[in-house]
């Protein structure tokens, strides 16, 4: 008998996935790849890339928009992918204020699970 696998919960901690601000095309890709996450699918460059700076398993989601470019900040777990930001990002490094922000809502969250 196949066992069928459960895909991961999702959770934003901040932001939202939306047409506006995002294009519907953009929304649409966003989806697309956060949906092949949960499902345990790898999500490389140049799409996706890790940032150790801020976790373990954590990474930075690019979508490239119509005249922006976004970008989700998550973490992958045993059992859901947790989003802790989506901005426009405008220059080529994460902004420090992105990164700080990031492990608190991602050390929030973990002490929220655990309780």
């Amino acid at each position: 008998m196949e066992k069928k696998r459960l895909d991961k919960l999702l959770f934003i901690l901040k932001g939202e996935i939306t047409t506006p601000p995002l294009s519907h095309e953009a929304r649409i890709e966003a989806g697309y790849l956060l949906r092949k996450l949960q499902q345990g699918e790898s999500v490389g460059m140049p799409r996706s890339r890790p940032m150790p700076v801020i976790g373990k398993r954590c990474h930075e989601l690019r979508i490239v928009d119509a005249d922006q470019t976004w970008r989700i900040i998550y973490r992958i777990d045993s059992d859901a992918i947790v989003i802790a930001d989506i901005f426009s990002k405008k220059r080529r490094e994460t902004p420090k204020s992105v990164i700080d922000m990031s492990k608190v809502r991602f050390r929030n969250y973990d002490e929220a699970a655990k309780g």
